[in-house]
C-alpha cells in the first residue's frame, strides 16, 4: 500500500456548471483509472438523471494512482461534489474527509456565489485550497479578469492558480502536479480507530456500503466495530479502495479513503457523518463537525391512481436506502386518498426524487404545493412545529408564528443592482446590504423568508439579470410572521389537499390563482359550482363554474308565456335539489394544473 506521505485526499468544489465532473473525468483518464473502451462522460455520475441534466446530485469517490515526474507514485483519493446549494450538506461531508480542495472557477463566468460559499466551507475545515481556472479555451474566457477576482474577492494569491481546459485536456497535468503540493494526511497509525462515514451506498446483495475516511488507527477485515453516534455494533466483512469498481484490501490505514461492508441492512440504520471505532480499542470521542441533514422543504406525495399506494410505499423505501436525507410519514387526504408527507433538502432535491420515482419505479405522482416548517406558539405557551397546512391550529388558539429566514448572497453585474433590489423587496427582504467586490461587480446580501425564496426566486433572478446573477443562501434564524392558512372550498366543501400556509399579504393573490386554475380545469356540472379561497370564515377569493344548460322550453311552440315559466321553475327546483345532494368530481388534472406553477405574479 502507498505510504501515507504519498496519499492526497482532496475534493473538487465549485459553483453549478463550472466543470467539476468533466475535470474529474480528465483526472481519471490521465491516471489510467479507466480504459478508453470503458470511458464515458461523467464517469462518477451514476444516475441517468445526473447525466441528462448535467448536474451532480451525490458526491462520488475514486482512488487513483499517479506516477509523478520525480518517479514517485501517489495515491489520489478524489471526491467529486455537487455544486447546487440544495446539496451543500454533501459538500460539507466531503470536505470533512479531505486535506485539500480544488476550487474550480469558470474562466468566462468568474467567481460566483456558490464559489465563495464553498471556499468558506473549505476554510472552516482548514483545508488547503488550490484555485483552478477551467474553460480557458472558450472564446468568452477572460483569465486575467478572473485572476483579479481570485485575489480581490476570494483573498487567494493568484500565483497559486492553475489554468486548464477540462474539456480538451489542456493543463490537466499541471493540475495533477498541483495536487501533489497539497498536504498528506496525518500519520496516526497507533491511535484507536476513528473513521468518518461521509457517504453510503446500497448494494442489493451486500447491504449498505459505507464510504469512509480513516483518520486514525488501522481497520482490518473481521474487526468488531461500533458507530459512535447511533451505537450500532457489527463486524467488518470486507473493506477496500474505490477505483470505479470496489478493490478489496486486507486493511485501511490512517489517511486512506475506502469502503466498509459490515452486513448493515438499511441506510436508515446509519447516520452519514458518524464515526466508526473498534470494540476492542475504542476511541474516547467521535470526530468533531457532525451535522445531520435537515429537511427544509415539505410536500405531500400521492399516487395518481389509488391502487398504486402499495407500489409507492415500496418505491420510497427503496429510494431511502440510497438517499437517507428524505424524511417521510404516512398521511391520508379525503380528496386524494393515502400518501406520504416527505421532507427534502430543497426544491431541486424534491424535483429529483419525484423524477426518480416516476422513471425508476414507473409510478405517476401528484405532489402538493411545497411548504417550509413554521414554529407556532399557542395561547397556553406550548410550541408546535407545523410543516403540513392541515395541522395548522385554529387562529383563535395561536399566540404567534415564527418562520425560517435565510441569509442570501447574490452576485451581480452593477447594471442589474436596481432590478435585483426590487426583486428582493417583492420577496419580503428584511435587510438588504450592497458591497462592491470589484469594478462593475456587486454583492447584495439580503435577509429573506425561506418560504418566499424556495419556489421561483432563483428563476426570476436569472431572468432579471439575463443569466448573470448567482445566488447562495444559508439558514439563519426564526422570525415572527403573520402566517395564515388559506383553505380552498369547492361547492362549499374544503379540499384538504389544496390548503396552504402563506403570509397574509400574499394570501389573496395565491387564493385567486388557485380558484382561477380550478375553475378552468374542473368540468361543468348540472349546477353552478362556487370555488372559494378562505381564511377561517372569511372568503378572500372566488371563481364560478357555470352550470350545464339545457333548453327545456325548446318544445314549447306558441301558447301562453306561463307555460314556459312553469317549465323553467320546475328546472330551477331540480337544479336546487341536485346541488344539495350532488358531489363535485374534481379530476386529477385539476390538482396538477394548480400545483404545476405556484403563482403567475
Amino acid at each position: 500500500m502507498t505510504g501515507t506521505q504519498n496519499v492526497r485526499n482532496f475534493c473538487i468544489i465549485a459553483h453549478v456548471d463550472h466543470g467539476k465532473s468533466t475535470l474529474a473525468d480528465r483526472l481519471i483518464q490521465a491516471c489510467g483509472g479507466v480504459s478508453d473502451r470503458d470511458f464515458h462522460d461523467q464517469m462518477l455520475d451514476n444516475m441517468d438523471i445526473e447525466r441528462e441534466r448535467g448536474i451532480t446530485i451525490k458526491s462520488n469517490t475514486v482512488s487513483l494512482q499517479w506516477k509523478a515526474e520525480d518517479g514517485q507514485t501517489y495515491q489520489f483519493n478524489l471526491i467529486d461534489t455537487p455544486g447546487h446549494v440544495d446539496f451543500s450538506h454533501e459538500v460539507r461531508r466531503s470536505l470533512m474527509a479531505c486535506d485539500g480542495a480544488l476550487l474550480l472557477i469558470d474562466a468566462a463566468q468568474g467567481v460566483e456565489a456558490q464559489t465563495m460559499a464553498n471556499m468558506y466551507l473549505a476554510m472552516e475545515y482548514n483545508l488547503e485550497i488550490i484555485p483552478v481556472l477551467n474553460k480557458i479555451d472558450l472564446p468568452a474566457a477572460d483569465p486575467e479578469r478572473v485572476l483579479e477576482q481570485v485575489e480581490s474577492e476570494l483573498g487567494i494569491d493568484s500565483d497559486l492558480a492553475v489554468q486548464c481546459s477540462a474539456k480538451n485536456g489542456l493543463g490537466v497535468e499541471d493540475v495533477l502536479n498541483a495536487i501533489i503540493s497539497l498536504p498528506p494526511p496525518a500519520a496516526r497509525h497507533d491511535d484507536p480507530v476513528q473513521a468518518l462515514i461521509f457517504d453510503a451506498q446500497y448494494d442489493a446483495y451486500r447491504g449498505v456500503v459505507l464510504v469512509v475516511r480513516v483518520v486514525a488507527g488501522v481497520m482490518r477485515t473481521g474487526d468488531r466495530i461500533q458507530l459512535m453516534h447511533t451505537g450500532l455494533e457489527c463486524k467488518v466483512d470486507e473493506l477496500g479502495l474505490l477505483q470505479l469498481q470496489r478493490v478489496k484490501t486486507k486493511a485501511l490505514e490512517a489517511g486512506d479513503v475506502g469502503y466498509v461492508i459490515a452486513g448493515i441492512k438499511s441506510v436508515r440504520d446509519i447516520t452519514v457523518g458518524d464515526t466508526i471505532t473498534t470494540m476492542d480499542n475504542a476511541a474516547e470521542a467521535p470526530l468533531p463537525g457532525f451535522k445531520e441533514a435537515l429537511s427544509v422543504v415539505f410536500s405531500s406525495i400521492y399516487p395518481m391512481a389509488s391502487d398504486d399506494y402499495a407500489d409507492l410505499a415500496k418505491a420510497l423505501d427503496k429510494l431511502a436506502l440510497n438517499d437517507a436525507a428524505i424524511s417521510m410519514q404516512k398521511i391520508s387526504s379525503a380528496a386524494l386518498g393515502l400518501g406520504f408527507r416527505c421532507g427534502f433538502l430543497g426544491l431541486l432535491h424534491l424535483d429529483v426524487v419525484q423524477e426518480r420515482l416516476e422513471r425508476e419505479y414507473g409510478i405517476s405522482l401528484l405532489l402538493s404545493s411545497p411548504t417550509v416548517a413554521y414554529e407556532v406558539t399557542l395561547q397556553d405557551g406550548k410550541k408546535k412545529v407545523v410543516d403540513n397546512p392541515t395541522d395548522f391550529p385554529d387562529p383563535s388558539v395561536i399566540q404567534g408564528v415564527m418562520e425560517p429566514y435565510i441569509k442570501g448572497s447574490i452576485l451581480v453585474p452593477e447594471k442589474f443592482v436596481g432590478a435585483v433590489m426590487q426583486l428582493c423587496q417583492n420577496y419580503r427582504a428584511a435587510e438588504v446590504a450592497i458591497e462592491v467586490l470589484a469594478p462593475g461587480r456587486m454583492e447584495i446580501k439580503a435577509q429573506m423568508p425561506l418560504g418566499e425564496v424556495l419556489f421561483d426566486f432563483y428563476d426570476r433572478l436569472k431572468t432579471v439579470t439575463r443569466g448573470y446573477g448567482s445566488f447562495d443562501y444559508e439558514l439563519t434564524d426564526m422570525r415572527p410572521a403573520d402566517i395564515v392558512k388559506v383553505d380552498i372550498l369547492v361547492n362549499k366543501e374544503q379540499v384538504d389537499a389544496l390548503c396552504q400556509l402563506v403570509h397574509r399579504d400574499k394570501a389573496r393573490e395565491r387564493a385567486l390563482h388557485y380558484c382561477d386554475r380550478l375553475a378552468d380545469t374542473i368540468p361543468r356540472h348540472q349546477f353552478k359550482i362556487p370555488i372559494q379561497g378562505a381564511i377561517g370564515g372569511s372568503i378572500i377569493a372566488r371563481s364560478n363554474i357555470n352550470a350545464l344548460r339545457k333548453d327545456v322550453t325548446a318544445k314549447c311552440y306558441g301558447g301562453d308565456i306561463s307555460r314556459k315559466r312553469k317549465l323553467l321553475e320546475k328546472q330551477k327546483k331540480g337544479k336546487k335539489r341536485m346541488k344539495m345532494i350532488g358531489e363535485v368530481q374534481i379530476p386529477q388534472e385539476a390538482f396538477i394544473a394548480v400545483l404545476k406553477t405556484n403563482e403567475d405574479n
